[in-house]
């Protein structure tokens, strides 16, 4: 079957009477608006925007990287409600999505590998909430952009203040903070329709409530209903082998890849004195996602045929805790997270039965426990859990002094449970990998990530228009994946398949010596452990650490324009291949030469540009 992917339709919005009510009154007011007042309120668009890029707040036209900023402003007007929406504002972001979402961004077109595979490589752009990094193997977080202050993409390596997985660049969003000096509220509802789909609505709202002169709480929430614009439409498939024809029937509906997303955030702000606060913060979201997101032109357009159900559930809880404050002249910030994430899906994978049929016979395998055909459909179930903890303190001096610095220390440690079953109804007990009723295959595995390091920058300005930045940072990796994927011992020397001790439970029988399934140690419930260390070790692990660099020149040709050159390094972790008989892969480096500038003209109106070039100026090792 040919299947292709289809971008979603442009969303046709049809807003609440109340809603629109509100913005005709907002437009009559600026209609009415007298000349020197719309001229002011238009300077006010070009006030100065604050970014933290470096670590620091400044002023985003002194910073001298190549940055975009999505302000509040901006995200509100552009209807921005997720990485999908925001993303097309990007001029220097792409990225590849999946089914209901586990996008996989790309900056300046730099793609080191990456398949979306549970045990792949880690991303090539860092993602960041507020100071907490959520990049994640096969897909990052995606958390609705509601009550959001900005959003900071920046291009090319950050890999002394940002690390792993920042080797193209970053991307920061900055939530609203709660604020004591005052109350304040708002909400938005929206219901839309996708073109030749179906329904959806938009319900969200934040609460700022100050709890005394120097403390406030912010809690925001949120539920959107995304419709589905793909309709699952009767067909039925003969498979050669048994001769067994099977059908749709019960699965026909109309616009069934729909999506539900529902979530709240919270944020509690302490100022201890003049000089401390704490923040302590909590997120949680929860997004279901039904049906497929592509069709088949042979079937129709916008059209499919499934014959299974299809689910994705993807959920997560962040807990954070952030502490500012100052040591005589110096800023201190402390960041910790925590990130539970659970995922569980449900796949239709009757294509590959049935094709697998038409070119192999693979149907003959498919027999129950009285030796009669079955019907040789698999299904895939994946569930899966993570966990990230982080930890990062740094200290930076004032920034109007002469020579200034930033430097600090960092660390994460991530766990990653991984489940995948292909499963055949009611096969037969003696074709079932060990212990797991009705699996062809079965992966079971333990991924485990985390990375130290020590990172500084330092500035001088030699002269009150001349600066000069040198930065670093030292990392230590230790990377491990242990446990089990593959088929049963029935399909050992079947073919190509084991018997060569590679994977599956034929592995478990060469690394244990013996055939018993009973003689063989569990590991969480699979067969057996196998995957192994050239050394011969179970489990398998590399080890690495690196320096990198950066050094910049700025100057200033007034207080409105700059121009800046900038060496820069960023990495991407090494890691290991699912694969045991494949050798762990080193860490791929990327080093970036560029040149650019930013001016204000025309009454402040900010202009930015950069002519560089990238490469893989330092790579080694496998990859797969």
């Amino acid at each position: 079957m040919n299947t292709q992917q289809k971008m979603r339709p442009k969303l046709k919005v049809a807003r609440l009477p109340l809603t629109a009510a509100i913005y005709m009154a907002l437009s009559t007011a600026a209609l009415a608006a007298p000349d020197d007042q719309a001229a002011e309120e238009k300077k006010a668009t070009l006030d100065t925007v604050t970014v933290t890029a470096q670590k620091r707040t400044e002023n985003l036209q002194e910073v001298p990287i190549s940055i975009q900023v999505l302000g509040t402003q901006k995200l509100t007007e552009m209807n921005v409600s997720d990485f999908d929406d925001y993303a097309k504002l990007l001029p220097s972001l792409s990225y590849t999505q999946g089914e209901g979402g586990g996008s996989d961004p790309y900056i300046r077109g730099v793609v080191s590998g990456g398949d979306g595979n549970h045990s792949g490589p880690s991303p090539s752009v860092g993602i960041y909430l507020d100071e907490q990094p959520v990049t994640g193997v096969g897909g990052s977080i995606e958390p609705h952009i509601y009550d959001i202050e900005r959003v900071e993409a920046l291009a090319g390596p950050q890999g002394t203040l940002y690390g792993a997985s920042s080797q193209s660049g970053t991307i920061k969003i900055i939530t609203n903070k709660p604020d004591p000096s005052g109350f304040a509220s708002g909400y938005a509802f929206e219901v839309n329709s996708v073109s030749g789909g179906g329904d959806g609505h938009v319900l969200e709202g934040f609460l700022n409530l100050p709890l005394s002169d120097v403390a406030a709480l912010r809690v925001v929430g949120w539920d959107q209903k995304d419709a589905g614009w793909i309709d699952n439409v009767y067909n039925e498939r003969t498979f050669p082998t048994s001769g067994i024809t099977m059908n749709n029937a019960g699965l026909v509906e109309k616009d069934y890849n729909d999506s539900h997303t529902t979530g709240a955030r919270a944020a509690l702000k302490i100022d201890l004195g003049e000089n401390w606060s704490i923040m302590p913060s909590i997120m949680t979201q929860k997004e279901t996602t039904n049906g497929s997101f592509a069709f088949d032109p042979v079937v129709g357009d916008l059209k499919i045929s499934r014959y299974y159900p299809e689910s994705l559930e993807d959920k997560f809880t962040q807990v954070a805790l952030t502490v500012t404050g100052k040591i005589g002249n110096f800023d201190l910030v402390y960041a910790f997270s925590t990130l539970d994430r659970d995922g569980k899906s449900e796949s239709d994978y009757n294509d590959y039965g049935f094709w697998y049929d038409v070119v192999s016979g693979y149907g003959y395998y498919a027999i129950d426990n009285n030796y009669d055909y079955i019907n040789p459909s698999q299904i895939t179930l994946s569930d899966g859990h993570q966990t990230k903890r982080s930890h990062e303190i740094r200290i930076s001096s004032p920034q109007d002094e002469r020579f200034r610095f930033i430097g600090g220390y960092f660390q994460i440690d991530q766990y990653r449970d991984i489940q995948e079953r292909y499963m055949i109804a009611d096969w037969y007990d003696g074709y079932e990998v060990t212990g797991w009723e009705d699996t062809i295959w079965l992966t079971k595995q333990d991924r485990r990530d985390s990375e130290q390091a020590v990172f500084g920058e330092f500035s001088f300005d030699f002269t009150d228009k001349l600066t000069a930045t040198a930065g670093f940072r030292y990392f230590e990796n230790d990377n491990s994946l242990r446990g089990f994927f593959g088929f049963s011992r029935a399909f050992s020397g079947q073919g190509s398949r084991p018997g060569n001790q590679r994977y599956g439970e034929a592995a478990c029988a060469f690394v244990y010596g013996s055939t018993d399934p009973a003689d063989w140690p569990k590991f969480n419930g699979a067969p057996c452990e196998f995957i192994r260390d050239p050394d011969g070790s179970l489990g398998k692990t590399t080890k690495e650490n690196g320096t990198l660099g950066k050094f910049n020149v700025t100057y200033k040709l007034d207080e409105d324009k700059l121009i800046y050159g900038t060496w820069s390094e960023g990495y991407r972790p090494g890691g290991v291949n699912r694969r045991a008989t494949l050798p762990p892969y080193q860490a791929d480096y990327l080093t970036n030469w560029e040149f650019g500038w930013k001016t204000s003209w025309m009454d402040k109106a900010p202009c930015s540009a950069r002519n560089g070039r990238t490469s893989s100026s330092r790579f080694w090792g496998k990859t797969a």
